[in-house]
């Protein structure tokens, strides 16, 4: 058998989690994370044994393993493996399974577990571990015992081979597998005879069935660098749909808009050349949400509107501009101010998005179209609008933004807006960025300059909570090209055992730390003027200095005092190492900022 296999067995269990390793490296599995651990020791070693085709990569946290998997997985578009022992380890995955599940990002989660006889009974680290995550997973079931049957092999790839579909059809999200073993754990006799697999397995017929669209090991940081999209190559865009011909009701309408609503699609320039082209046909304008790559991919849109959240504040604009019809593409955006106008206005709607889930909190007049914009069968493209409504919001965004703009280039004085908007202009093309929640995304939202450098933004949309942004950032980072992330100090604070990632990155990732010393985004809220209890309950200041925190986890620190300096650092960006780029904000004087000049930008504009 040693033959015949990389391995030589010494017990079920090894035969058990070669099967299994084996099955998913054919698929085209290419990352597992594993977590330290007694009982995953079968499928710590058989992991271990696949190298280099699949980087097996040990992070001792399983939180924030869990949200490097979840930033690798939105990186590349495929399947992440989790590894975690038995007990409450698993339980630290929940969080990034519930993102994972509303982001639809395809994570694979391997929960390994005691055998029956020994739950229920007190036994140590065990806890019931069956539909740990409830509803979240696309799929979940637990797997037999492991066996060296032959009939049991097979019915394991099966299991292994349903898994990675479901891990991304017909919606990508996660799927768990709970997997018992009986000792011994690790690679000694069980006094099972495995010698008549000598005869009975082969692989190459056994493994005959996998399909791997694209088999690509691993590679150096030096191979992968130059080619931002090498291993999103491996993605599969599967699409059922036969091109859908565009509503006559939609043609017939002079007063409509697209929102490019929260996205991250693994072809972006695709994805935005077909809301363009929509765009084109209807003569609508498209109200771009920050966090769509639209806005970056600005050359494509001639009818792109940036600045609808500082539009919409002008009552008297809002009226003017109020649509027939509305066509949404992707999540619904962030500004509060885009959703009450759609909701006092009730126009007709569509949902363009090609998952099941419905994505339609104002529970307006909606149809939802299961189908990718890219579907949508474009018939004729005009190169300029005929009517007067289109035309009215493109020269409120031209007014707009030249406000916006000049505002923002007299600043000299450090306060975290600027930061989004200068970042919008000096990245180096087709970095990937992630932006953390809170204020870091709505200041994307009021401020990212549309631009042609095809930025790659990633973030955590989907529960939007400040969960492992760090780790996210990370595993988006990973092998990928020279990347950026965005973030305020609690967002950080709440995922520094992310930096412990440090050893096993490789590549380059900047952090821009806005410290304002406390949470920024309630000082927006009502309950900032009700002091106590604001500081110590909604503000609540931790007073770090990250200059030492990041000394101990031996990671490069700069304190900002420039908006120069800041773009130095910026562009051209380092290869290797994580940095952190500390720019230091006073969080009372940018919220008042903010609350005295978001309603000015557009309050003269007349059109």
């Amino acid at each position: 058998m040693s033959d015949l296999i990389p391995i030589a067995f010494k017990n079920v269990n090894q035969v058990w989690a070669y099967i299994l390793t084996e099955t998913l490296k054919r698929l085209g599995l290419t990352c597992a994370i594993i977590c330290p651990g007694s009982r995953s020791t079968p499928l710590a070693i058989a992991f271990a044994e696949q190298v280099p085709e699949i980087e097996a990569i040990s992070i001792l946290d399983e939180r924030s393993a869990a949200f490097f998997a979840l930033g690798q997985a939105q990186a590349t578009g495929r399947p992440v493996v989790l590894v975690c022992t038995s007990g409450t380890a698993g339980a630290n995955f929940y969080s990034a399974v519930i993102e994972a599940s509303y982001s639809r990002v395809p994570l694979l989660i391997l929960t390994t577990d005691r055998p029956p006889e020994l739950r229920d009974c007190h036994s140590g680290q065990t806890v019931d571990q069956l539909r740990l995550y409830g509803n979240y997973p696309n799929w979940q079931t637990e797997l037999a015992l492991p066996s060296a049957d032959m009939g049991m092999l097979a019915y394991l790839r099966q299991i292994v081979i349903h898994s990675w579909e479901r891990a991304q059809t017909p919606t990508k999200g996660p799927v768990h597998l709970n997997i018992p073993f009986r000792d011994p754990l690790a690679p000694l006799p069980d006094g099972t005879d495995l010698s008549y697999l000598q005869s009975q397995f082969q692989p190459e017929d056994f493994f005959a069935g996998i399909a791997n669209p694209c088999p690509m090991p691993y590679t150096s940081l030096r191979e992968a660098a130059p080619t931002t999209t090498l291993l999103r190559h491996r993605s599969v865009q599967v699409s059922t749909s036969a091109p859908c011909p565009i509503p006559q009701e939609w043609k017939k309408c002079d007063r409509g808009i697209i929102i490019a609503g929260v996205a991250q699609p693994q072809q972006p320039q695709e994805y935005c050349r077909a809301i363009a082209h929509l765009s084109q046909t209807l003569q609508w304008p498209v109200l771009a949400e920050g966090l769509s790559p639209v806005r970056n991919y600005a050359e494509l849109n001639p009818y792109l509107i940036s600045t609808y959240d500082l539009i919409l504040r002008n009552q008297q604009l809002a009226k003017q501009l109020a649509p027939e019809m509305v066509i949404q593409v992707g999540e619904m955006p962030i500004s509060k101010e885009l959703r009450n106008w759609i909701d006092a206005t009730q126009p007709r709607r569509w949902v363009i998005d090609n998952s099941d889930q419905n994505l339609d909190p104002l529970h307006g007049r909606t149809t939802h179209l299961r189908i990718s914009v890219e579907d949508i069968k474009v018939e004729e493209r005009n190169s300029s609008f005929s009517s007067d409504y289109g035309k009215k919001w493109c020269d409120a965004e031209t007014q707009v933004r030249l406000v916006v703009d000049q505002t923002m280039e007299k600043i000299d004085e450090i306060i975290e807006s600027k930061a989004a908007w200068l970042i919008s202009e000096i990245l180096p093309p087709g970095t990937p960025l992630f932006i953390s929640n809170s204020m870091p995304v709505r200041d994307v939202e009021y401020f990212w300059k549309p631009n042609n450098l095809g930025v790659r933004s990633h973030f955590n949309r989907g529960a939007n909570g400040i969960d492992g942004t760090l780790s996210t950032a990370l595993g988006m980072a990973h092998r990928q090209q020279s990347s950026v992330m965005l973030t305020g100090d609690l967002a950080l604070l709440h995922d520094t055992n992310g930096f412990l990632i440090r050893k096993k990155f490789v590549g380059h990732l900047t952090i821009v730390l806005i410290n304002n010393n406390g949470g920024g985004i309630f000082e927006m809220l009502p309950i900032a003027k009700f002091e106590p209890p604001f500081e110590e309950f909604f503000g609540t200041p931790q007073d770090i200095d990250f200059a030492e925190l990041c000394a101990t986890y031996n990671v490069q620190h700069e304190l900002i005092t420039s908006w120069q300096q800041l773009q130095e650092r910026l562009n051209p960006l380092a290869t290797t190492g994580i940095r952190v780029l500390e720019v230091r904000t006073n969080r009372k004087a940018d919220a008042k900022w903010r609350q005295e000049n978001l309603r000015k930008f557009a309050a003269d504009i007349a059109i």
